[in-house]
């Protein structure tokens, strides 16, 4: 996964730290059941992303930003 061979960020505000993992999530509130979203995240903000979406039971998995296919 690239963007115009850019290196893609971290989701984190204000980090520029390259992406390590993404975190595929769905709002159950407002996305069909089958929608996934993403955001990405360095090996520093995983746990602080991942933790802000479960708390709202948005979090479905985290992948190595290596093995994502999306």
């Amino acid at each position: 996964m690239s963007f115009d061979d850019e290196p893609v960020q971290c989701s984190r505000k204000g980090c520029r730290a390259p992406a390590e993992w993404v975190l595929v999530w769905n709002n159950p509130k407002i996305h069909t059941p089958d929608r996934r979203k993403t955001w990405m995240a360095c090996g520093e903000h995983r746990d602080y992303l991942s933790e802000f979406l479960d708390i709202r039971g948005f979090l479905r998995e985290v992948v190595p930003f290596s093995e994502f296919e999306g």
